[in-house]
């Protein structure tokens, strides 16, 4: 059913559901903290290193039988980024049913959307359409700016949202020299890299400094995101006819 639903009313009822549960627990401003918002939801968030996902959003009732209240279980992982997305997730999962209203749409004719719906909604819990894209202007989209100020949310995550604003740009992720992900956010065909890419994605690969370089109609960044062990670099090319150079 969401396939009839326009990108434009479906990012719009993201963001108005978005919008409310941040403003029900009081949230102002950034960085989102995924515990605090379920806490103030109403929702408990209670460790379970037996699961086998990261977490998942259940109903529970206590021991003298009251409930069920919403609650996520939750296995710890090391990097905070990811246990703060599973939040958030599982707080999308809890709110999906809002999307679906907004929609007009019934949740049982769409049961496959409701995990993307939770995805799409977590993006924009820890990201919040509103601030996202005025701080992302304000610093010319700097993806090490943006994380010190989104410090929940992973350096992919924020990379990823760029493509839900103006202008045109193409996302691009590489781990260990090797593309993984290529998205844009115009109608036209994505390319593959060009020569200003590669060139971009070598030498920030090398060097573990950040590269900028321009091409015909186009602007390329590549940030390092380097740790033992790992080499990811993450590009944002910004278009206006893709270039050859």
């Amino acid at each position: 059913m969401l396939a009839e639903v326009t990108r434009e009313d479906l990012a719009a009822a993201l963001d108005a559901v978005a919008d409310a549960l941040l403003w029900q627990a009081g949230v102002v401003g950034p960085p989102v903290d995924a515990f605090t918002l379920a806490a103030k939801l109403g929702i408990a968030v209670a460790p379970d290193q037996w699961q086998t996902g990261r977490a998942r959003y259940v109903r529970l009732r206590n021991w003298t039988g009251e409930g069920p209240r919403p609650a996520i279980l939750l296995r710890a992982d090391p990097r905070p980024e990811r246990e703060h997305w599973a939040v958030a997730h599982e707080i999308g999962e809890h709110a999906a049913h809002r999307v679906f209203a907004h929609l007009r749409v019934s949740a049982g004719e769409a049961p496959a959307a409701r995990e993307a719906v939770a995805n799409w909604l977590a993006a924009r819990l820890l990201l919040p359409s509103p601030w996202f894209q005025a701080d992302a202007r304000a610093c010319g989209w700097n993806l090490t700016t943006l994380k010190r100020r989104y410090p929940t949310a992973s350096h992919e995550l924020i990379a990823r949202r760029m493509l839900d604003a103006e202008p045109a740009v193409v996302i691009s992720v590489y781990d260990h020299g090797e593309l993984g992900f290529r998205r844009g956010n115009h109608s036209v065909a994505v390319p593959p890299p060009n020569g200003v890419e590669r060139r971009c994605q070598a030498g920030a690969h090398r060097t573990g400094q950040p590269c900028a370089a321009a091409g015909v109609g186009c602007r390329v960044d590549a940030w390092p995101i380097h740790e033992p062990g790992w080499q990811r670099e993450i590009l944002r090319t910004e278009v206006d006819e893709y270039c050859e150079g």
